[in-house]
């Protein structure tokens, strides 16, 4: 409870989320190659951020993927069950409840405009 005057905190779990801007990877790629990437990263990604000390940074990061594959309104739901502050609204940016930083690539978030597709 505040004073009369007192501005009420933004609630950062409420930040709605957005499919991030299109980007060009620095050569075209192929599908292929793009979720070989995604898997190199999604292997690595808790050496990257989080606590390692807590077991909580590997269930961060397990929302984190299931939001990033999933369509805005799961992804949504998802990281708001999993107690994830959104810093950025396309995900590239988020923290978690004790403040540890997740850093997401736009390649697991989408697909470059230069995406080199079958046929």
């Amino acid at each position: 409870m505040g004073c009369a005057g007192s501005t009420p905190k933004v609630d950062e779990h409420g930040k709605k989320l957005k499919k991030p801007k299109p980007w060009k990877h620095t050569q075209a790629i192929t599908p292929a190659q793009l979720s070989q990437m995604r898997e190199e990263f999604w292997d690595t990604a808790p050496h990257y951020g989080g606590q390692k000390a807590y077991r909580i940074s590997t269930e961060i990061w397990d929302a984190l993927r299931a939001a990033a594959e999933a369509e805005l309104s799961l992804a949504q739901t998802i990281v708001e069950s999993a107690g994830i502050i959104v810093s950025n609204s396309d995900m590239t940016l988020c923290y978690d409840e004790r403040g540890a930083k997740y850093e997401l690539p736009k390649y697991v978030l989408s697909e470059p405009t230069n995406l080199i597709r079958d046929g």
